[in-house]
Parts: C-alpha cells; sequence; structure tokens
C-alpha cells in the first residue's frame, strides 16, 4: 500500500550542533488526508516539518541520521534534488510572508523558478493565477487587483495567497507550520475551511499549538513529546481514548 503513503519516515535524528532536536523517528502519514502534529513548544514539531523539504539546512552545523520518503522518493538520497524536493513539498509559515511583489508575481514566482521560460507563456501564467485564487477562494476579491502590492492586503489575505503561491507548482505536499496564529477567528474559519478543500487534492500536514483546530481539521494527529512521537492515530481516538498518559495530560492542558 506505499502509494497510499505521503511520508514515510525511519528511525530518523536530527541536530543543530550538540542539541538533539529530533530522536529516532518513525512515523507514516496517509496521503490525502489532514494531519495534526501537536506537542508542547519546542519539542520538535517545527522542526520536524521543516526537515521533510529540507529547508532546515539553511542554518549550518546541522545533522541528520535515518530516511524520510516522501511518495516513496528518499529527501536525503545524495540523488535528490533540493529545487525538486521543495517544488513537490510546499511549505506555508505562522507569520504570512508574501514577496513584496504584485498578487500576480507572488503567485507565478514558483513558476518562474521551477519552469523553464520558453514554456511560460503569459496565457499559463495568467490561467495558473486565476486557477490559484480561484482554490483558496480569492479570485472574486482580487481579480481586478493583481497588480496591487501582495503585502498590503490583510493578514488573513496574505496567509491565503501564501497557500496559493504552493498551488500552480502542483506540490504533492502541504507543510503549515501553525497557518492561524496570526488570524483572527474569522480568519482562523476561513482558512480551516479552505484546508478542508483542498484535502481533496493535496496531502495536508499542519502544526497547531490549538486542540480544537487539531480536532477540527485533521484526520490523524501525531503527538510529540522532547523530540520523540509519543502517539499518532485517528484525530477521533488520540482526542477521546489516547493510549498514552502522556498524551492525554497535554490534551486536557496539564502542561505544554
Amino acid at each position: 500500500i506505499m502509494e497510499n503513503l505521503a511520508v514515510s519516515i525511519k528511525k530518523f535524528s536530527f541536530s543543530y550542533g550538540e542539541f538533539q532536536a529530533l530522536k529516532n523517528i518513525n512515523l507514516d502519514i496517509e496521503s490525502l488526508k489532514i494531519t495534526s502534529l501537536i506537542g508542547p513548544s519546542g519539542c520538535g514539531k517545527s522542526t520536524l516539518l521543516k526537515c521533510m523539504n529540507r529547508i532546515n539546512e539553511r542554518s549550518g552545523g546541522v545533522s541528520h541520521h535515518g530516511s524520510i520518503k516522501i511518495f516513496g522518493a528518499d529527501i536525503y538520497s545524495p540523488e535528490s534534488s533540493l529545487p525538486e524536493i521543495r517544488k513537490n513539498v510546499g511549505m506555508v509559515f505562522q507569520k504570512p510572508n508574501p514577496l513584496p511583489l504584485s498578487v500576480y508575481d507572488n503567485l507565478v514566482f514558483g513558476l518562474k523558478t521551477h519552469i523553464p521560460r520558453k514554456d511560460l507563456r503569459k496565457k499559463f501564467l495568467d490561467e495558473r493565477v486565476e486557477e490559484s485564487l480561484t482554490q483558496v477562494g480569492l479570485w472574486k476579491d482580487l481579480k481586478d487587483k493583481l497588480g496591487n502590492l501582495a503585502t498590503g492586503l490583510s493578514l488573513e489575505k496574505q496567509q491565503k495567497l501564501c497557500i496559493a503561491r504552493l498551488l500552480p507548482l502542483k506540490p504533492k505536499l502541504i507543510l503549515l507550520d501553525e497557518p492561524c496564529s496570526a488570524l483572527d477567528p474569522k480568519g482562523t474559519q476561513d482558512i480551516e475551511t479552505l484546508l478542508l478543500e483542498l484535502k481533496e487534492f493535496y496531502s495536508i500536514l499542519i502544526v497547531t499549538h490549538s486542540m480544537a483546530q487539531a480536532r477540527r481539521v485533521s484526520d490523524e494527529t501525531i503527538f510529540m513529546y522532547m523530540g520523540e512521537v509519543v502517539e499518532t492515530g485517528a484525530t477521533d481516538q488520540i482526542f477521546t481514548n489516547a493510549q498514552k498518559i502522556k498524551t492525554t495530560h497535554y490534551i486536557e492542558g496539564r502542561f505544554g
């Protein structure tokens, strides 16, 4: 059943210098589902996310052991290509970070980075822009404002744009690191609705500190503590019938 797995992690450890952030992680993450990563601050959730598109390597002095396969491809093998990995694995951060360019240029930036110039006809770019904005529910609002600076949008629209920016490249996996932490309840609800719609086409992994959010949007939940995976399972089961006492304590808000 290999093709049902978006991510398969085996005996994976990761260190920043002397500090070991992840310890012997073994995980399988199913495709076309939303999986939430929960656990106290500093337990390794964001580090694990960033290992999945190798963005961690931008800080020097890091080391790892073990393997991470994304749709069967070992992303740490010497043959793997970083641009290809980052094309297949899109990431959205806590704070919306649109480029200081127009809305249109934000959306075609990835295509211009990854696709040969001769294939980038205006009609193709225009179609991808409309398609991506439509998928995140922004087309009506922004179709006449494509030339406006993306950084002038509301926070919620900026975050939706950051998700939309990944879509023209047709990523296989979307990683979200607390995508709603800068948003108000309405913005949060909009992003959650969007994720539930996108799950039909994309495998989604979300780091969240909100237990309510994990329950609302995710099919599967992974609980991490001190750099280790404590427990994984169907979200409903994790929240109502966790197998590990530590999981229950965390969910009930007794620590973290």
